[in-house]
């Protein structure tokens, strides 16, 4: 009886595989368990359309909005400007290893913390990275729901089913809704912007002091929410970096994301924010672009908004369900594609339990976790002697770094909330580690990567 059972499951796992592979045979490879070779490097204008799509969302832009509220405009719009940049220091330079090896971020972590050890920070990225997939998916169905007063939960499932199929085609799908989400955000938002500013001056915009007049958010804070924002999906953009081509053509792609399409989007929730100065503002409810144009109650307009909504959400949605497929495909040796069927479905499941409500918790668990993720693995593949580095099973230094860098996180956040969390893990993260291997003799100033 169990040799018919194992039979049955081996055959099924055959049967699968074959389809799997018919499937990655027409909508192309994923490349999950090794280097993008150069051949199927993808052109600038497609890694662009991958990376300018992830950012450009109005999740964005209700940041924007939280960091003007709490901060009135002007501070707001420092720690928009300083967070990008910072972004797109660090992702830039996690890119740019990506696209020299042509290696997925489970694959590269591997060599820093061990051939086992990769998994616990895959893992943690990528499951973290699949619950922002069910809180944007649980975005569109709460907002869709409380406009037409529909059925929360259905407009869930179907915002998860679709956003589902566009992970389903891979990397050429992100291309394709990064096309179609990056005009309709553009138009929709410089839209709102002209409407709403179009009753009060620029003066009154600029010299917003915060929600009902008070400023209770820190420059370290508010930094913290920009970085944390994309700080999981910025550790594993080797994901995506390792289609490009060359090191400039990262860089310009990754550019694109951070600082220009980022800061768009928050600007433009910021600016819509400071214009209306509605007291006690919701950005997560209606106080938002795709509100906006709803209340306006014009037919064509509401349908323009709706489809918006779908596409701009449905396009980091995708994202961040294929960087999550990618990761536990290598973990479980899976097809990216399989992998992601089963995670979407779990991902709406936990979407209809209104995860999306826990979206600031979510951003402090991320800015005390991931950075140091990151900075470790910078260190260690620019400042690190790697020649005769003998593959290890788990690589202790690794983890002892990043304890320490959480750790210190946790307290800052605790006791010095003045201070940006995501920062302090980074450096601290990265300067443990580095001190770590320098002790061991394994540490220079400069790194020949560089």
């Amino acid at each position: 009886m169990q040799k018919s059972i194992q039979s049955s499951i081996g055959k099924l796992e055959g049967e699968l595989m074959h389809e799997a592979e018919e499937i990655d045979h027409i909508l192309g490879d994923e490349y999950e368990h090794k280097p993008v070779p150069n051949q199927a490097r993808r052109s600038l204008f497609s890694i662009t359309m991958v990376w300018i799509g992830f950012p450009m969302i109005i999740t964005g832009a209700m940041t924007g909005s939280l960091l003007v509220l709490g901060m009135g405009f002007q501070r707001a719009i420092a720690a928009m400007v300083i967070g990008n940049l910072l972004m797109f220091g660090y992702v830039g330079a996690l890119g740019v290893l990506a696209t020299k090896t042509g290696l997925n971020f489970a694959l590269m972590a591997s060599s820093v913390f061990g051939k086992k050890g990769y998994a616990i920070a895959s893992g943690l990225l990528s499951t973290l990275l699949l619950g922002w997939y069910a809180v944007q998916t649980g975005i569109t169905g709460n907002l869709v729901s409380s406009a037409f007063s529909l059925n929360y939960v259905l407009m869930t499932i179907l915002a998860g089913v679709i956003y589902i199929g566009i992970t389903f085609v891979g990397v050429r799908g992100l291309h394709y809704i990064g096309m179609a989400s990056v005009p309709l955000f553009l138009g929709l938002g410089f839209w709102v912007i002209s409407e709403s500013s179009s009753s009060t001056t620029w003066s009154a915009i600029f010299n917003y002091a915060g929600n009902n007049g008070v400023a209770s958010m820190s420059l370290g804070a508010g930094l913290t929410m920009v970085i944390a924002l994309f700080a999981d999906a910025g550790t594993v953009s080797g994901d995506f970096s390792r289609w490009a081509r060359t090191k400039n053509e990262s860089l310009m792609a990754t550019f694109s994301a951070f600082p220009f399409a980022n800061l768009i989007a928050m600007l433009i929730g910021g600016i819509f924010t400071a214009a209306l100065a509605v007291p006690n503002a919701n950005p997560f409810g209606m106080d938002n672009m795709f509100g906006y144009a709803i209340a306006q109650k014009i037919g064509w307009l509401s349908i323009l908004a709706v489809a918006f909504l779908y596409i701009n959400l449905g396009s980091v949605c995708s994202h961040c369900l294929y960087n999550s497929a990618i990761g536990w495909s290598r973990i479980i040796h899976g097809r990216m594609r399989i992998v992601a069927l089963v995670l979407g479905a779990i991902g709406i499941a936990v979407a209809a339990g209104n995860v999306w409500a826990f979206f600031i918790q979510w951003l402090s668990l991320l800015g005390i976790l991931v950075p140091p993720i990151g900075a470790i693995i910078l260190i260690d593949q620019y400042f690190i002697k790697d020649s005769k580095r003998v593959e290890q099973t788990w690589r202790w230094k690794a983890f002892a770094a990043w304890v320490i860098g959480s750790v210190v996180a946790f307290i800052i956040e605790k006791y010095m909330p003045q201070l940006s969390t995501a920062i302090s893990s980074a450096v601290v993260g990265g300067a443990s580690y580095w001190a770590i291997m320098a002790f061991e003799g394994e540490a220079r100033l400069t790194g020949d990567n560089i």
